[in-house]
This record gives C-alpha cells, structure tokens and sequence, in this order.
C-alpha cells in the first residue's frame, strides 16, 4: 500500500478528489493550506506528490474527523529500530478512545518519516496527548542509548475538508 500526498488550494484539491470518485482520497485543511491524500495499491493521478509506503496501517481513512501528522527524520541506520518500536507501540495506540485511523508512512525518498492519526475529533486527540499513553517514541530517541532522529519532529494538524 502506498500514500500519495500533494498540496493545493482546497477548491482544486476537491475538484481532483471529485474527478476520481472510485479512488480512496481525503482532503485536509488547516491554517498554512490544503492537502490530498490518496491510498491506494497502484499508481497516483498526482504529478509531483509526495510518495510513502505504508509500513503500519489500522482502520480506514474516511472523509470526516481531524488528522494528526507527526514528522520524524529519521537516519538511516535508525529506520530499523525506529520501525520495530513503532510497531511494539502502536497496539497500544490503536484501541485509544476515537482513534478512526493509523498510518506509519516510510518515504520514498529522503525523509520524514510520518505517524498519521486520525481521529473522530480534536478534542479526543487532545485528550488522549494530555494523557501518559502518548508514545514514547516521540518523547526520546530509542532510551537514549542511540541517536537516530536528524532534527527535531514536528506536528501538523488538519481538519478532513467536508463536501461543502
């Protein structure tokens, strides 16, 4: 399974969306742009986007809640270590209350690395951060022990844009 990810303005990005109504698509939004997503076995319709592999996946992306993107660059000698963790922890994860959806996503080229959530809405998310369930992995690089992370992760955050 592979994700496909390109950037636009909403209009357009719908518009696309639409045009494919048999291929598995979510646009997103927030305060910096909008994005669309496209998961799927074969090939993209984007021209340039962003390509990952799935290495993760629990339950099914849907056209309504609110994504959580974490961003990790990761170096290469970590990117084993770094999967296996993700995929201890994510068992954990994915019988959260209003979690909808999980995806661990592997560039294809370069990095970051991206732990994509999503969920019924922002305040469960919140609630679920706010808890000491949040993952470890992004709190400390493999216990210290080895350095695997290039630069600092990062979040992003967008609202699943409605058919309106």
């Amino acid at each position: 399974m592979n994700i496909f990810i390109t950037a636009g303005t909403l209009d357009f990005l719908k518009k696309l969306e639409n045009k494919f109504p048999n291929e598995n698509m979510v646009a997103m939004l927030n305060e910096n742009g909008a994005l669309l997503l496209h998961e799927t076995n074969g090939q993209t319709v984007f021209n340039e986007p962003r390509r990952y592999n799935v290495l993760e996946s629990h339950g099914q992306l849907q056209k309504k809640g609110f994504v959580v993107m974490n961003n990790i660059s990761i170096t290469d000698e970590g990117r084993p270590l770094f999967e296996h963790q993700f995929k201890q922890q994510a068992e954990t994860l994915v019988t959260t209350q209003g979690l909808i959806a999980l995806r661990l996503l592997r560039p294809l080229s370069s990095n970051p690395y991206i732990i994509m959530t999503l969920w019924e809405n922002e305040t469960l998310y919140q609630k679920w951060q706010k808890s000491n369930s949040t993952l470890d992995l992004l709190k400390a690089s493999c216990d210290g022990k080895q350095k695997i992370f290039t630069s600092v992760p990062y979040v992003n955050k967008y609202t699943i844009a409605d058919e309106s």
